[in-house]
C-alpha cells in the first residue's frame, strides 16, 4: 500500500510540476518574445482559425489541470485505499478515476474556451488575453465573492472535503465504476470552483499570480483542517471588496 500511494503521489506531483511548468513557458513566450514571434489571437473572431481554439483549448486544459489536481489529492488517496482494500490488483481502476476527474476538466475547458472567444468578440480581452473592461473585471469577483456565500458552493465543498464521505455513498464496482466514480467527484468540484475558474479573465488569462492564488484559496478551502466555511467565506468578501474596488476607482 506504501508502494502504491507513493507512486500515485509521485506521479501528480509531476502531472502538477509539467502543467505548471507549460504555464510558466506560455506565460515567458507571451512577455519576453519579440511581438513579431509572439502568437496572438486574432482580434476579430471572425478571423480565428482552429489553430487558435485550440491553443486556447489547450492552455485552459493544463490551467485546470496545474489548479485542481493538487486539490484533489485527498480524494484520490482515499479511492487508492478503498481499491487496495477490495482488490487484489487496483493500479486500472486509479487511473481510470482520475482521468474521468481530469476528463470533466477538460469538458470545462471547452466552455472556458467558448467564453473566451464570446469574451474577445465583445473587445472585453485583448489579443494577449489580457481584460480591458474594469466594470466586467469588478462583476467577475463580485459575482465569484457572492457565490463563495451561497447553499451550493457550500454543499459541493462539503463533499469535497469528505472523501472516504463521498466513496462510501457513491461507491461503484469494477472499471466502469471507477470512471463513473471519478466523472461524479470531478462535476462536484465543477459545482464548487467554476466561479472562481471565472476570475481568470478579469486578471489576464495567462496571469500566473492570479492562477497560484487562486490555486492556493481552492486547495486551502477543501484541506485546512475545520476552517473551510471560514476561509470560504473570507474568500467571498474579499473577492466581493476587490471588485467593488475595481468598480469604484475605475
Amino acid at each position: 500500500m506504501l508502494k502504491m500511494r507513493s507512486v500515485i503521489v509521485l506521479s501528480l506531483l509531476t502531472a502538477v510540476m509539467v502543467a505548471w511548468a507549460f504555464l510558466f513557458y506560455q506565460h515567458w513566450q507571451m512577455t519576453m518574445r519579440p511581438m513579431s514571434d509572439m502568437w496572438m489571437l486574432p482580434a476579430d473572431i471572425s478571423s480565428w482559425q482552429w489553430i487558435d481554439f485550440g491553443m486556447v483549448y489547450m492552455m485552459w486544459a493544463v490551467m485546470m489541470a496545474a489548479m485542481m489536481l493538487p486539490s484533489a489529492v485527498p480524494m484520490f488517496m482515499v479511492f487508492a485505499r478503498v481499491c487496495w482494500q477490495r482488490y487484489p490488483v487496483s493500479h486500472h481502476l486509479n487511473v481510470l478515476f482520475v482521468l474521468a476527474y481530469l476528463l470533466v476538466w477538460l469538458v470545462f475547458s471547452m466552455v472556458m474556451t467558448w467564453l473566451q472567444w464570446q469574451l474577445h468578440g465583445l473587445h472585453f480581452l485583448s489579443p494577449m488575453m489580457e481584460n480591458q473592461n474594469e466594470r466586467l473585471a469588478g462583476a467577475i469577483f463580485i459575482g465569484a465573492g457572492i457565490y463563495q456565500l451561497t447553499p451550493w458552493k457550500n454543499d459541493f465543498l462539503q463533499i469535497c472535503r469528505t472523501p472516504m464521505g463521498f466513496i462510501l455513498t457513491e461507491w461503484r464496482e469494477g472499471a466502469y465504476g471507477a470512471f463513473s466514480m471519478g466523472l461524479k467527484h470531478g462535476s462536484i468540484c465543477v459545482g464548487c470552483c467554476w466561479a472562481q475558474m471565472l476570475i481568470m479573465f478579469a486578471v489576464g488569462v495567462m496571469n500566473l499570480l492570479g492562477m497560484a492564488l487562486i490555486t492556493l484559496l481552492i486547495t486551502l478551502e477543501k484541506t485546512a483542517p475545520g476552517k473551510s466555511q471560514l476561509i470560504c467565506r473570507m474568500g467571498g468578501i474579499l473577492l466581493i471588496g476587490w471588485g467593488l474596488g475595481i468598480i469604484l476607482m475605475g
